[in-house]
């Protein structure tokens, strides 16, 4: 018995870690995410996870913290997005536009790094692209859980309004909802999940995280608050299942595991029929005789 609770992963710090710093992304990348989705903004997060790459390479490459350059570059861009977006909502244009540029300095910054700091931190832009939750130290991973902690308060906060003002944008402008300055404060939340998640699963991994959970509970429940609470359930599930399996076979990522049951799960939504809604008629009263 005590053989088998020694070779428990739970056992094992660097996998206490892990599983800390993980569940409490997860959960919140689930929040931002199903949002992200309802405001057909998925875009905006693909765009974040090579922002994510060029802020961390930019850090490395002036000899500064690699999480600094994370979410200086994510939450300052999802700022620039909602500035030149209409109502704080950026179209594909404006993302668009800004990715390609993005993506140059990315470049640039990467040759940078590997031409003068290279040899102080060799792994270091493999991990921002892949990730590294299996190696976050102890501090590391209680900061990241108290910072995704609360993105996930926020969202739950702003929920209700959020909600209001992306079913129907005009009517909650017109019922005094500040439909702009929640689209600049959710965008920034996803700046900030998007530089946490990072640390998770990787730049180039975290649209995963984001949108297949969120994708997954849409197609499960047609119920917002359900399924948003679903949303999360499911990122967090995923995780755990992909840190469990990556620790089964050393030789798969974690990051990998995660996105595969990610992955999985939503693609078996398209195998699960929902009950189509039963119209509602109305009993004939009698007039009498």
């Amino acid at each position: 018995m005590t053989v088998l609770l020694a070779d428990s992963p739970l056992s094992q710090p660097f996998f206490q870690h892990a599983l800390l710093a993980g569940t409490a992304i997860a959960a919140a990348s689930g929040l931002v995410g199903y949002f992200l989705v309802l405001r057909a903004q998925v875009f905006t997060a693909d765009a974040l996870s090579h922002v994510a790459f060029t802020g961390a390479m930019a850090a490395l490459a002036f000899g500064t913290d690699l999480r600094l350059g994370l979410f200086a570059a994510t939450v300052g861009m999802a700022l620039l997005f909602g500035t030149l977006g209409r109502r704080a909502r950026p179209d594909d244009v404006v993302i668009g536009s800004v990715f390609s540029w993005i993506l140059g300095l990315g470049a640039f910054f990467v040759t940078l790094y590997t031409t003068s700091r290279s040899t102080t931190n060799g792994t270091a832009g493999v991990s921002v692209l892949f990730g590294s939750v299996f190696g976050i130290s102890s501090g590391s991973a209680i900061v990241a859980a108290l910072v995704a902690a609360g993105v996930g308060l926020l969202v739950v906060l702003i929920a209700r309004p959020l909600l209001f003002a992306t079913l129907d944008e005009a009517v909650a402008a017109a019922r005094g909802v500040p439909v702009r300055l929640l689209g600049h404060g959710f965008l920034a939340l996803a700046g900030i999940i998007a530089a946490e998640a990072t640390q998770a699963v990787g730049s180039l991994l975290l649209l995963g995280l984001l949108a297949a959970p969120a994708g997954a509970a849409i197609r499960l429940t047609d119920r917002p608050y359900r399924a948003l609470a679903l949303s999360a359930g499911l990122a967090v599930l995923e995780t755990w299942a992909g840190l469990f399996a990556s620790y089964a076979v050393p030789k798969m990522p974690p990051s990998f595991g995660i996105m595969a049951a990610a992955t999985a799960v939503y693609a078996a939504t398209f195998l699960i029929r929902r009950p189509a809604p039963v119209p509602r008629t109305r009993t004939a009263v009698p007039t009498g005789t």
